[in-house]
């Protein structure tokens, strides 16, 4: 079995929507090692702030990176 990483894109959803989103990623997330979310960067940032907020200590996660820009956030579920 390969590891994955899933991709979300949750821009112009607002807070509740992109919560909804990822709560369903993780309830998905057998077999995935990382999900990357997308949320964008300049205008974005309370989605950011809340991926920050609501999912660091969430059973699923072991630690929230940042992504390759400042616009992702990469959830890791577990080592690769």
């Amino acid at each position: 079995m390969t590891a994955a990483v899933v991709q979300l894109d949750i821009h112009g959803m607002n807070r509740y929507q992109a919560k909804v989103a990822i709560d369903v990623a993780l309830r998905r997330s057998k077999g995935v090692y990382r999900i990357r979310i997308i949320h964008g960067g300049n205008h974005n940032t309370v989605l950011r702030d809340m991926i920050a907020e609501e999912y660091a200590s969430h059973p699923s996660v072991l630690r929230i990176e940042g992504g390759a820009n400042a616009g992702q956030s990469d959830l890791v579920l577990r080592e690769l």
